[in-house]
């Protein structure tokens, strides 16, 4: 990986960790405060539906379509031109967004009653999560502009105010739960509004963090009556087929809440493990997705073909050598990251024994997630946002069929192993077709390094599982907080140490490397 990307890549990541340490706290304060009952699946519910739409219309498509555009507009025609287009798309946008929120907030019944049809036998968790949806769907129009103002800034190289609003949403919603304890609320309906407006104002306090940036690096973006020009036109026919292949994480993961709502308490069981795993694939895949996509648009602009592979094959490298350790920890020690993290107040120890396998399967396709972030810039850059469109759809379909059996003999588990089978279906047709195209091949370094990152990551995750059961008295019922926090903290120090040491022997990362790259 060049300097700059790793750079860049590091800033994102950066800021994303701390990000997901403040989310760790915001999840600790909800599974404390609701654990794992009806007002907690109406509120995971309610915010996975704005969620959705802001990874299709946004994150998934406008932007994957927006960035390259906006990254060659720049290189080619300069900062001025490139702010009027923005501006032309950010208007169209606003007012597109405006419209559907109306229409969804009108008929938000019609759309629970599909997105959590399990909800329909209970007419109290049904409501709740109507109510909270209408409070919560606002937040897709603040975070579909914020992430617009985000490519921008990206394309610009100016990471820093991008990667740090998502701490915004964190620090609301932490201060939403002290106020739900201030006012004794509990684990009640009245809770769950109060964290419903919590959403609602961490929208808008990122929308406007990342339109005062956008203002200081010269690109502020002031809405004017949408027109259809070419420009638009364009964006809008590269971000219909990327609707689809974008948000396919979040497409797989509402497919499995609708799935999860038939069965009692799995939306709950789901999204606390889906938590876990995000904190790696958020600081690593999706961090170095980010960054990569600007860089490649730029290169292949530039005609720079050779710097733009070498560009994908260190961002592969880097996205596998820290993503293979993290999915191996989360396989191998589920339980105690569980039981430490979450079970307190509300959050149970039979909740603890449902999540853990949940965590398990989730982490299996974490290495497949990163992967694909790498592979999906190599199609974007290139302004194809078809070919992941139709991959995403084989891959959705196949998280429908695996889901709908498996569920039926491993419950939630197998929801969570069907997203996981879909992610590694989409993240080989990326990367076979790349390949077959001509457009990426691992080179030498790619070749000899890639194998010793997996077996450095398979002899820490036997590690840790020998470190767990010497320590399992940590983790016995009754054990208390203390004994269970430093026990995890000795596992992942030592799985840290064991991975580098490995990996350092087997030649994955030499220390020097990695101490170069740190300095860097």
């Amino acid at each position: 990986m060049t300097t700059s990307l790793f750079k860049s890549a590091a800033t994102v990541g950066g800021f994303t960790l701390i990000s997901r340490v403040l989310g760790f706290l915001r999840d600790q304060l909800i599974a404390f405060t609701l654990g794992t009952g009806f007002v907690a699946e109406a509120f995971f519910v309610a915010q996975r539906f704005p969620n959705l739409f802001r990874a299709l219309f946004a994150e998934g498509a406008f932007n994957n379509a927006f960035v390259p555009l906006f990254a060659k507009r720049i290189e080619g025609d300069g900062a001025e031109k490139a702010r009027v287009f923005a501006i032309e798309v950010f208007s169209v946008l606003l007012a597109w967004l405006l419209l559907f929120s109306a229409i969804a907030m009108a008929a938000m019944p019609l759309f629970i009653y599909v997105i959590a049809p399990g909800f329909t036998g209970d007419d109290a968790k049904f409501d709740l999560a109507v109510d909270l949806t209408r409070i919560c769907f606002p937040y897709l129009l603040f975070m579909s502009l914020t992430a617009l103002q985000s490519g921008v800034l990206n394309s610009l190289n100016r990471f820093t105010a991008a990667a740090a609003a998502p701490i915004l949403l964190n620090i609301v919603m932490i201060a939403s739960n002290i106020v739900a304890w201030m006012l004794a609320t509990g684990n009640t309906p009245a809770t769950g509004y109060i964290f419903a407006w919590g959403i609602f104002a961490a929208g808008v306090a990122q929308f406007l963090l990342l339109a005062v940036a956008c203002r200081r690096a010269g690109m502020a973006l002031w809405p004017k009556w949408p027109k259809l020009t070419p420009d638009v036109k364009r964006v809008i026919a590269l971000s219909v087929p990327g609707i689809v292949s974008g948000g396919i994480m979040q497409i797989n993961l509402v497919i499995a809440t609708m799935i999860a709502t038939t069965i009692d308490g799995a939306v709950a069981f789901l999204y606390y493990a889906d938590r876990l795993y995000q904190l790696p694939l958020g600081v690593i895949g999706v961090a170095i997705g980010v960054v990569l996509l600007p860089d490649l648009s730029r290169k292949l602009r530039a005609g720079n073909e050779a710097g733009a592979l070498l560009s994908q094959n260190r961002a592969l490298e880097l996205s596998m050598f820290l993503t293979i350790p993290a999915a191996f920890a989360l396989m191998a020690i589920p339980a105690p990251i569980v039981h430490t993290v979450f079970e307190h107040g509300a959050f149970t120890r039979a909740d603890t024994l449902a999540v853990a396998p949940t965590v398990l399967a989730f982490a299996a396709g974490l290495p497949a997630f990163s992967m694909s972030k790498v592979f999906q810039p190599g199609f974007y850059a290139r302004e194809d946002t078809r070919t992941p469109m139709r991959f995403a759809i084989i891959s959705v379909i196949v998280n429908i069929i695996a889901a709908i059996v498996l569920s039926q003999w491993m419950g939630h588990v197998g929801i969570a192993l069907a997203t996981t089978i879909a992610a590694w279906v989409n993240c080989g047709l990326l990367g076979y077709t790349l390949s077959k195209r001509g457009l990426f091949a691992l080179d030498d370094r790619s070749k000899r390094r890639l194998p010793r990152i997996v077996l450095s990551g398979l002899l820490m995750g036997v590690l840790l599982l020998g470190g767990h059961w010497l320590i399992r008295d940590n983790y016995a019922a009754g054990a208390g907080f203390i004994a269970a926090a430093w026990g995890l903290l000795l596992l992942v120090t030592g799985g840290v140490a064991s991975y580098f040491g490995i990996a350092h022997v087997t030649g994955a990362m030499r220390l020097g490397e990695l101490r170069s790259m740190l300095k860097r």
